[in-house]
């Protein structure tokens, strides 16, 4: 009898594998528990995404986003609980505002596809609760036609294209259906995106599509297909650092006022009341008379939150923290060394959580202060503080880093794209 046919399994497609046994994966340790097991799983899928980031790229600062969202008939399809829409604009409440906070200098826009057209729901801004008022609006949107990937593509087009050279331009679309309606040749669409540098992503929820996958090669982006909500946010959420920059995207001055709180240097004490100008034509959230908010530091305009342009002079106005958070992006923190726990360290530097052997299979050591941290806190630093506690708590761990001699960057690498004058 001929067992080397049966050993050797042709590999058979996704589909046709029937159940997968993701139970095996799961093993009880010595003492007959499954902690150790399900604890290496998720240091797994925490580690990826970190793992995934690149280094030494030539980043954007100043992003101006295009969200292109179906809302085709396709979209009230369950297989993403409770629908696709549902799912859709729970998950974007999430990435917008992980996206302002990892980039307040960058603006953002709402398109919406059905019905063989595109209609703008929100422009350019950068104030987030705009945008999250208008996913509010979309619960109860008509799912209708068929979707204009064209159309919506043309009208981000016309705006993008006359948005200064030193900001990176982008596009990314939701796309639900397996089909696009467009007047003409979608190809000459892409070849003008391609033209002006427009970066365009795709995320499909439903399988691959050639189209969208030519659209991205084109243009530099990106495409992936959905597996499961889960699936869906780690795509979702990987276009909230901001990309490499475009080859031809050019390095500029840019003029930022920094406001302040004004205060009354006369007799009064307490500062005039005035109107902002930030919702002085907002009909639904009327503009009030009141002394709080942010000067203008040249042609004193008050406006209630910042990041914001002067609708008077046109000057970006930031905050120096906002500067800060955006310039992250541009030096993040070295990736720790993963190695095996053996004792290395009772607790974890950071939050002080004693490591064991069963819940800690990994640690990650700080080549620059040598201390050992947990998963959680390696995550922590690299994705949120942006700092590594050892080397700014150490004395002299510090001095050491920034007396580091520096190297030279490689060809076609420039670290800032953008800097801002202080007034």
């Amino acid at each position: 009898m001929d067992h080397h046919g049966e050993e050797e399994d042709p590999k058979e497609y996704r589909w046709e594998t029937g159940y997968e046994k993701t139970w095996e994966a799961i093993k009880e340790d010595d003492d007959g528990l499954l902690d150790g097991a399900i604890a290496d799983i998720i240091q797994k899928a925490k580690r990826k995404r970190q793992a995934q980031k690149t280094m030494q790229n030539k980043l954007g600062m100043m992003r101006h986003l295009y969200l292109m969202l179906d809302c085709s008939e396709s979209m009230s399809v369950p297989d993403l609980k409770p629908t696709r829409l549902l799912c859709t604009l729970k998950l974007l409440e999430k990435f917008i505002e992980e996206f302002f906070d990892q980039n307040p200098i960058s603006q953002m826009g709402l398109i919406v596809l059905k019905g063989k057209r595109a209609e703008k729901v929100t422009e350019l801004t950068g104030t987030a609760k705009l945008h999250l008022k208008a996913l509010d609006g979309l619960h109860k949107i008509n799912l209708v036609g068929e979707p204009s990937l064209q159309n919506g593509l043309d009208l981000a087009l016309k705006t993008l294209k006359v948005v200064p050279s030193h900001a990176s331009r982008e596009v990314l679309i939701i796309m639900g259906s397996l089909t696009t309606c467009d007047p003409i040749d979608i190809n000459i669409t892409i070849d003008a995106l391609k033209q002006e540098s427009i970066r365009c992503s795709v995320i499909s929820l439903s399988a691959e599509i050639h189209v969208c996958r030519h659209l991205t090669q084109q243009t530099g982006g990106t495409y992936g297909a959905v597996l499961d909500d889960s699936h869906y946010r780690d795509q979702l959420l990987s276009h909230v650092d901001p990309p490499p920059a475009a080859q031809t995207q050019e390095n500029s001055l840019i003029k930022m006022g920094f406001p302040h709180a004004r205060q009354d240097e006369g007799k009064e004490k307490d500062p005039p009341l005035s109107m902002c100008m930030c919702h002085i034509e907002n009909a639904d959230e009327p503009s009030k008379i009141t002394s709080a908010g942010f000067h203008c530091p040249q042609c004193h305009s008050k406006y209630c939150e910042l990041p914001v342009e002067c609708q008077t002079c046109g000057l970006t106005l930031v905050s120096a923290p906002h500067l800060a958070r955006s310039y992250h992006h541009l030096f993040p923190v070295q990736n720790f060394t993963e190695l095996v726990y053996n004792g290395q360290a009772a607790i974890c530097y950071a939050c002080q959580k004693p490591l064991t052997e069963a819940t800690d299979k990994n640690v990650y050591r700080c080549e620059a202060c040598s201390q050992i941290f947990c998963l959680d806190c390696d995550i922590f630093i690299h994705e949120t503080l942006h700092t590594c506690v050892g080397c700014v708590t150490i004395p002299g761990a510090a001095a050491q880093v920034h007396a580091r001699k520096p190297q030279a960057p490689p060809m076609g690498m420039l670290l800032g794209s953008s800097l801002g004058q202080r007034f």
